[in-house]
């Protein structure tokens, strides 16, 4: 873990983000947890527990950061957003399959969208985000063993 936290402070020092220790903080809670998404909400609990002194918009503000920086990844489910760490710096670009039960993400490796571009023609398609749901092998298993 201390490699991956080495490099994530790499990334904020290129993109000129200052390294404080509330940064380091939210970097390696992100990264302890980084199989699964976590609600922002409980991310800024925890950042408050350990920054008492710290703002919700400072907190906001860091996480916009750190995904603008490719650091962390964001998603919105209904009005709640949650975010992870960026599970793959060499593969900046992937889909995932997340499990409904235990909430576990994995990432897949390739990407379907040239499926789609053919379904498409003369069409230019400029983003995409691509997730999977359903029961991870283990969950599966223990469903099976009920």
């Amino acid at each position: 873990m201390q490699q991956t936290l080495t490099q994530a402070i790499d990334v904020l020092k290129k993109n000129h983000l200052k390294v404080t220790k509330q940064r380091k903080a939210l970097l390696t809670y992100l990264l302890e947890n980084q199989d699964h998404y976590h609600d922002v909400t409980l991310v800024d609990d925890y950042m408050r527990q350990q920054f008492p002194g710290m703002s919700h918009n400072t907190i906001y503000r860091n996480i916009k950061e750190f995904e603008q920086a490719g650091m962390v990844e964001q998603q919105v489910e209904g009005e709640q957003a949650r975010v992870k760490y960026q599970c793959d710096f060499s593969h900046l670009h992937h889909h995932h399959f997340i499990c409904q039960r235990c909430g576990k993400v994995t990432e897949l490796k390739e990407c379907p969208l040239d499926v789609f571009q053919e379904q498409l023609p003369g069409y230019q398609i400029v983003g995409h985000r691509i997730e999977l749901y359903g029961l991870c092998a283990q969950c599966r298993q223990e469903l099976a063993s009920v």
